[in-house]
């Protein structure tokens, strides 16, 4: 049921009971007294649109009421009370205190007015009365504000999942498929005049397509919410450079690979980005350095991990690339959220070079 409807089911009720409650009391009732009664509840149907009218119309009218020597309030203020809760819920502090000033000097009059002798507690209690309901109101406040921002986070972070599942999606497919473009090229070069190549490379072909579906339904599984881990394939890691490099050279690109420092276990995340941005790089070696030999020096340090993945390909092809290029920019993406630093350029010597910082130590 909408808000709006409820509001106005509310001050039906509210103001059918007044009504009521004035028929019900002995003694003659006038016009403006069933006004006036109909006035302390029907404006609460607008509350969420108009709080601060809604509050200020009920409040003089039960002031008017009282003055005008009707006697009792029928409903005994509710509606005044309702009303001070909503400008508590959606109107900021400062309109809350002037308007809960000016609800305990309502409640005052009301007091005073019923009764020809009260004493001070009783006027206490009518401002903690309104207290109540300005408290009530402000915890209702926080409680939406914090359930909106936990929203705002939830949607955030399924928006950042969407584009690190975009990235592994485009570095996976990126790779083995450049693999497969170029061993069926080959295959079909070479296929009359060298078979035994020609079936080599179908074998490379096969194997690049077994690894990549490998690793798309690893990434499936993990929109699956009835999978249990070990239902999972491993997660990419430095740990498999190994395979990534044997894949590679099966592609046709030589490529070294020199491991130097304490050799450890990363945290999953720096893990996983660290192979991804070997791969990727090795993949735009394939696609774009032509006939060329890359090389993967990964360094285990005490805070910190390098690797640099450097090629003697045609440095000016590099050049060619902006700098803001999709794979690239992608690769920056990872480090970053990892408080890594990634650099991307032509080397001195020729050829391109990437190099991949990520902290792995104690918080800095």
């Amino acid at each position: 049921m909408r808000p709006a409807l409820v509001d106005v089911l509310l001050a039906l009720v509210l103001t059918g009971l007044n009504i009521a409650t004035l028929l019900s009391w002995e003694g003659p009732r006038t016009g403006p007294a069933f006004a006036l009664a109909v006035l302390m509840a029907a404006p609460l149907a607008l509350r969420q649109r108009t709080p601060v009218v809604t509050l200020t119309v009920i409040g003089a009218a039960m002031a008017a009421y009282s003055l005008l020597g009707h006697g009792d309030i029928p409903g005994g203020g509710v509606g005044l009370l309702i009303a001070l809760f909503t400008v508590a819920t959606l109107r900021p502090r400062p309109v809350v205190t002037v308007l809960w000033l000016a609800t305990v000097a309502v409640l005052a009059i009301v007091y005073t007015e019923a009764a020809e002798q009260l004493a001070w507690p009783e006027y206490v209690q009518a401002g903690l009365i309104a207290l109540g309901a300005w408290v009530l109101g402000e915890s209702t406040r926080r409680w939406g504000l914090r359930t909106q921002r936990l929203a705002e986070q939830a949607a955030r972070a399924a928006a950042d999942e969407r584009v690190r599942l975009a990235r592994e999606l485009h570095d996976v497919a990126s790779h083995h498929m450049s693999v497969i473009s170029l061993q069926a090229g080959m295959a079909e070069y070479v296929v009359d005049s060298d078979p035994r190549t020609a079936k080599e490379a179908m074998a490379t072909v096969g194997d690049a397509s077994r690894a990549a579906l490998t690793e798309m339904r690893r990434l499936l599984d993990v929109l699956r919410v009835d999978d249990t881990a070990a239902d999972r394939d491993p997660q990419p890691g430095l740990a498999m450079l190994d395979g990534l490099v044997a894949r590679t050279r099966n592609a046709g690109l030589p490529v070294e690979l020199t491991v130097t420092g304490s050799v450890r276990p990363l945290p999953p995340g720096p893990d996983l980005c660290a192979y991804r941005i070997a791969q990727e790089s090795l993949t735009n070696v394939l696609k774009h350095a032509g006939p060329a030999s890359a090389r993967i020096d990964l360094d285990y340090g005490e805070r910190t991990v390098t690797l640099r993945v450097s090629d003697d390909g045609t440095a000016a092809r590099h050049g060619q690339v902006p700098a803001a290029a999709h794979g690239i920019r992608g690769m920056r993406e990872r480090a970053e959220l990892y408080g890594g630093v990634l650099t991307a350029g032509p080397a001195e010597d020729g050829g391109f070079r990437v190099v991949l910082r990520l902290p792995v130590g104690e918080r800095r």
